[in-house]
């Protein structure tokens, strides 16, 4: 296939028309990866895909943390008409046998140094799914990455466009795997996601993006590879720490970045001599999303940054699509923007649509169709009667269109039939210059039913007691009616989070629950 026979957004194109160019590297590796190089082993692992038998539509498993091979994995992948489940290595070993067999693995492909969490159900696989390391092989389990090297660097003969099967977070119940039908366009073909995120945020030829976040997640994995299909480059960060980051930025001259609002804490928490150790004048862009954003945070943040923070709200399902600049936002602070794909709705707990400024369920209508895997009851629950699509978030929407989040459907706290949304209490709290993270959750309470309790984590050299735990108390109550408030306040040295960021606030909810049913 010549050049100009290519579509638009195959990665080959950019091999052919500058091979030594860098596509991407990981930070702590001085060996970066070409777009010669990167082409080259993704047709090596695609060949040998094949040679293991596997046909359009079979699904892989990568069990990987950030590293060079993972993203030749992925494209390579992408282009064999595979389905991708990129697993989190912060899954329990259990989590992690039920995403294999629950999305019908015909192969998994394990780092060399991640092998013992997978190693003890390597018997419980079925045949049809072997278990293959990236690095070197151990003990019965082979060596892919050893196999790939010796085979052919050309394309195989029957390209065909494949997609990533990511999981969701699983916030209530085992997570599934949100699957979209595979696209019958050639490799490389524009697509909606290419469209979009290159269309919103400019990624492309010039751009040099730093990925702040494991690439087995959604966004991270997605932004990542549209802005090498684009002709950008990436540096990947192993793991997030906020002065490496900011030395970063400034020593690969990033022109733009993806953060989630923990991680904008992190930087603000940095004394004002580090912060102002490193030039930010290359960055042009810097994303944020996964959870949404602090008030106070932003406007700091955007104080410090200027008008280049973006934000946009989205699921991995990815049905509905909203996006704002810095402007925007300081006109309508506390949006998560207005809709880039779909129509939103907001409806209430019967289906009817609310009228404007009303909080209810957020719906899209004509967005991005999917299901979930293996679960037909969870897809038809994600739809109403009309085909909208929601992912259990409640909100609102202004006079303009702009949304705004209130808090997860399954978090909202009902204390005495009044609906309290624990997001704006943790929001407040975030403004506490004690406070590094807080969750807020609804505990058992026998007179309303529920009562709001605030679970806290310090800055370093706070330390907690029972004058700080009134302070914090006293703080909120200046702010927010009363009911709202925490009654009580507890302090842990750490909170359960993703690698992301994102709280896992399902465990600390459940960790109080179940002591309540012990006693």
């Amino acid at each position: 296939m010549t050049l100009h026979s290519l579509p638009p957004f195959h990665p080959r194109r950019h091999a052919i028309e500058r091979p030594d160019d860098v596509a991407y590297r990981i930070s702590t590796d001085p060996d970066a990866v070409t777009f010669g190089q990167l082409e080259a082993r993704a047709n090596q692992a695609a060949h040998t895909f094949r040679q293991l038998g596997l046909e359009r539509g079979d699904h892989i498993v990568i069990l990987m943390e950030n590293r060079r091979e993972f993203l030749e994995i992925c494209f390579a992948a992408d282009r064999t008409g595979l389905y991708y489940t990129t697993a989190s290595t912060h899954l329990t070993d259990d989590e992690i046998h039920y995403i294999i067999m629950d999305c019908g693995a015909s192969l998994v492909l394990v780092s060399d140094t991640l092998v013992e969490r997978i190693g003890a159900d390597a018997d419980q696989m079925p045949k049809s799914c072997p278990i293959m390391i990236i690095g070197r092989g151990r003990d019965l389990l082979p060596s892919f990455s050893e196999i790939a090297s010796t085979a052919l660097t050309t394309p195989i003969p029957d390209e065909s466009q494949g997609l990533d099967m990511l999981y969701s977070s699983g916030t209530t119940g085992r997570p599934k795997g949100v699957k979209w039908a595979l696209p019958d366009q050639p490799v490389g073909s524009s697509s909606m996601l290419i469209e979009l995120l290159s269309g919103l945020f400019g990624y492309g030829v010039g751009t040099h993006y730093l990925c702040t976040a494991p690439l087995y997640h959604a966004a991270p994995l997605r932004h990542t590879m549209v802005t090498i299909r684009t002709g950008g480059s990436a540096v990947i960060m192993p793991k997030f720490d906020a002065e490496s980051a900011l030395a970063l930025i400034d020593a690969e001259q990033v022109t733009h970045s993806q953060w989630v609002p923990t991680m904008f804490v992190r930087l603000l928490k940095l004394p004002d001599c580090v912060r102002q150790r490193y030039s930010l004048k290359s960055m042009t862009m810097a994303v944020h999303a996964a959870a949404p954003c602090p008030i106070d945070v932003k406007h700091r943040m955007i104080e410090w940054w200027g008008p280049i923070i973006h934000e946009y709200y989205a699921g991995t399902e990815n049905n509905g699509f909203t996006a704002l600049t810095t402007s925007e936002w300081l006109h309508h602070a506390g949006s998560v923007g207005k809709a880039k794909l779909g129509v939103i709705h907001i409806c209430d707990e019967t289906g009817a649509e609310l009228p404007t400024g009303e909080e209810g369920e957020v719906y899209f209508e004509n967005g991005h169709q999917f299901e979930y895997h293996n679960d037909p009851v969870k897809t038809a629950s994600s739809r109403n009667a009309r085909g909208w699509t929601t992912l259990g978030d409640i909100g609102r929407l202004d006079s303009e269109g702009f949304l705004y989040l209130t808090d997860r459907k399954s978090f909202v706290i009902i204390s005495g039939g009044v609906n309290i949304y624990p997001q704006e209490v943790e929001n407040l709290l975030l403004q506490h210059d004690a406070v590094l993270d807080a969750a807020v959750i609804g505990i058992p309470n026998d007179e309303f039913g529920e009562e709001v309790k605030a679970v806290v984590q310090l800055v370093d050299g706070r330390e907690p007691n029972e004058t700080l735990s009134k302070e914090l108390v006293a703080f909120c109550r200046a702010k927010l009616s009363a009911y709202k408030c925490p009654r009580s306040i507890d302090f842990r040295a750490e909170f359960p989070r993703s690698p992301t960021g994102k709280l896992l606030k399902r465990k600390i909810r459940d960790e109080y629950r179940l002591a309540q049913f012990a006693r």
